[in-house]
């Protein structure tokens, strides 16, 4: 709200370059850069316009509550004195002097006046409600309103962290995007490969090209790491969309950044340049791990045919990816955390690709087992 009030505190600033004033003036013209290159830089430039829509306000408080407004007669003489000044410098430097102006009614005082306190208290009434919604909760536990406008608590992060804690070895390494690196080892008390200490870029895009290759690719990187289980944020089925589907093109950009010849971005649009996920997605982006991983079953919870993905807003396709390198084990209750564990190596050297086919194998005889042998009928 105090976004309209920025502009002209730095032009105030302009008029009286004191030390403060050029500070300021260059913290704006910085700070709006990068707020422009990144949305979460715009922290960065909060405090820049506070200041400066506070010097504007206080500004214009100050013109229109001075107590005193100047009489004719002094009007007339501060005009007098004005117009003889520079008669009397005849090699001098001009003189400045001007006569007083001044708000002088007090309809207009109490116009603008009474408009920029109604402002300030609507200005004071947004930021109680931005803090009792946005800023009185923890990020790990989200609220959402049901039909009725009661709170529904959304627990799925520390659902998932506890089974973390509860069901994994001590010294079980994680694999999850660096969003939630700090999350899981103050929460699960668990390892990870990156965290939001983001200074080894090379860790994180490393991460990222697991998540953007191919099972056969990330299993290696996987093993290479000792990774042992591996957790992906998805938004799917509640309409969530700060999940890993919509930042995955951030993965496979700073993937891009050190593998450019086996990670590129254009392969994860179509034709048309789009980013999809449905029937119409690429190879590529069906094939990723992280696109496995977050629809892994997923079809399952929808007749068939009619899976949704509530936050893109398409209809999944009816055959879901299946999943050779790692398993499920772990899908929080609104499907948002979902934690998969790698597979170890065969123990007689199988690609797991062909144990998977082997195992589907093994399920049908099975089920063919089960029905029977069949027996000719004869009227």
């Amino acid at each position: 709200m105090m976004i309209w009030l920025f502009p002209a505190g730095i032009y105030l600033c302009f008029q009286e370059l004191r030390d403060e004033h050029i500070f300021l003036v260059l913290y704006a013209v910085l700070g709006s850069y990068f707020a422009g290159v990144m949305v979460r830089l715009m922290l960065t430039l909060t405090p820049c316009v506070c200041v400066a829509a506070a010097m504007a306000a206080s500004q214009l408080l100050d013109t229109f509550l001075t107590r005193w407004s100047p009489s004719a007669e002094a009007y007339e003489a501060a005009e007098d004195t004005a117009e003889a000044a520079p008669k009397k410098s005849n090699k001098g430097l001009k003189s400045t002097s001007k006569p007083y102006v001044g708000i002088y009614t007090l309809l207009s005082k109490s116009l603008v006046v009474g408009a920029m306190g109604a402002y300030l208290l609507l200005f004071v009434l947004h930021c109680t409600w931005v803090t009792s919604n946005a800023y009185s909760s923890p990020s790990v536990v989200l609220a959402s309103r049901m039909p009725d406008g009661s709170q529904h608590i959304i627990d799925d992060y520390r659902e998932a962290y506890q089974w973390i804690r509860q069901n994994t070895k001590e010294d079980a390494k994680i694999m999850a995007w660096w969003d939630y690196g700090y999350q899981i080892g103050g929460m699960a008390d668990r390892p990870t490969l990156v965290d939001n200490n983001t200074w080894n870029n090379t860790h994180i895009a490393t991460v990222g090209k697991a998540m953007a290759s191919r099972e056969e690719v990330s299993y290696p990187i996987m093993r290479q790491h000792e990774v042992d289980y591996v957790l992906v944020v998805f938004g799917g089925l509640l309409g969530y969309s700060g999940d890993d589907i919509n930042k995955f093109l951030w993965m496979v950009r700073i993937a891009e950044g050190i593998w450019p010849d086996e990670v590129q971005e254009r392969s994860f649009f179509t034709p048309r340049g789009e980013y999809r996920v449905d029937e119409g997605a690429t190879d590529t982006m069906k094939n990723s791990l992280m696109y496995k991983m977050s629809y892994y079953n997923y079809h399952t919870l929808f007749p068939a045919g009619q899976a949704q993905d509530r936050v893109r807003g398409v209809r999944i396709p009816s055959e879901g990816p299946t999943l050779d390198t790692v398993e499920e084990a772990f899908t929080s209750e609104n499907w948002i955390i979902r934690i998969y564990k790698v597979k170890d190596l065969d123990n007689i050297g199988r690609d797991h690709a062909a144990v998977s086919a082997f195992n589907k194998g093994q399920k049908k005889k099975k089920a063919i087992k089960k029905r029977g042998p069949r027996v000719l009928r004869s009227d």
